[in-house]
């Protein structure tokens, strides 16, 4: 029986449908249809055991890095508390978990798409020709939005910088908040939220990396007795790796370099330490603080005022 004896089906003499009969048709439908319906559940599966497969491996990441971080020595993890460590772990590893899902969707789109299209029939040859001249196009007119991404990629798998980092990029100084492919987020010591292109990055300071450095210029009068002035300066600034805030924060005691100049009645002392990253500016003011008790204490006078008033022409 063919189609044609069915009541409610009228076709033209000349249809090539009406010498199509039940076994015809429903080998049609189990042939290029059935494939097609066949090669969409695959990539669909795929696509979801491959994400599956890249969130299990990350979130062992995240595990073994916080381990890691929990396990780490003290004095080593000084600097950028545990929570700031965990979370500039956790956001470089969630941002390549997105970055190696986006790959694997387009690349198993990609797939299919082509496949589904052979299976239908359809010459890929010009297709495959017109979207070459249209992706050569696009890559021209997306040159700056590409190089942001790949840039972007790189700064994430070396690590350049993290949520939390202090960092100098040229245009703008500030905290990292937020670290994407495209773009970085920071905020200056003023409040102000700077959005950096990753591509138009052409250097990263980051003082957060290591530890950083403390350069502090203590002056007194010049008539004081430089060797009894360095003395009590040696004495205060020793004492701050005995205390409990300081001693976590501090790398090693501060240590007096001498004498870095005198001028106009004033000799100056320079203090050098290393410290945590980021810490430098609060150590140099509970130096200054330290110092100046001390010097008040032991009556060292401080460096002369300069004159006020004086003769003036009308």
């Amino acid at each position: 029986m063919t189609l044609t004896d069915l009541p409610f089906v009228d076709l033209p003499e000349n249809d090539p449908v009406r010498e199509l009969t039940w076994g015809g048709a429903l080998e049609w439908m189990l042939g290029a249809p059935l494939r097609i319906v066949l090669t969409l559940v695959v990539a669909y599966v795929a696509r979801r055991l491959v994400h599956r497969a890249i969130t299990s491996a990350i979130n062992a990441s995240i595990a073994r890095s916080e381990a890691a971080q929990a396990k780490r020595d003290h004095k080593r993890a000084r600097g950028m508390s545990a929570t700031t460590v965990r979370e500039r772990s956790r956001q470089r590893a969630l941002t390549t978990g997105s970055l190696l899902r986006s790959i694997a969707t387009i690349v198993i789109a990609t797939i299919t798409a082509l496949t589904v299209l052979a299976l239908m029939a359809i010459p890929l040859a010009p297709l495959l020709a017109s979207a070459g001249v249209g992706g050569v196009a696009l890559g021209f007119g997306a040159q700056a939005l590409v190089k942001d991404y790949l840039s972007g990629i790189f700064m994430i798998l070396e690590d350049q910088y993290g949520v939390g980092d202090y960092i100098d990029t040229g245009e703008a100084v500030g905290t990292v908040e937020e670290v994407s492919l495209r773009v970085t987020r920071l905020r200056d010591l003023d409040g102000v939220v700077w959005y950096v292109r990753n591509g138009e990055i052409l250097r990263i300071g980051n003082r957060s990396q290591g530890w950083s450095t403390v350069m502090v210029d203590l002056p007194f009068s010049y008539k004081e007795d430089v060797d009894h002035v360095i003395g009590i300066i040696r004495e205060e600034v020793s004492k701050m790796t005995d205390d409990t805030h300081w001693g976590e924060v501090l790398r090693e005691a501060p240590s007096v370099l001498g004498v870095e100049t005198i001028t106009a009645g004033t000799i100056t002392v320079r203090v050098f330490a290393t410290c945590a990253p980021n810490e430098n500016w609060s150590i140099q003011r509970e130096i200054r603080r330290r110092v100046k008790d001390a010097f008040d204490r032991e009556g060292i006078a401080g460096p002369p005022l300069p004159p006020i008033g004086g003769n003036h022409t009308i």
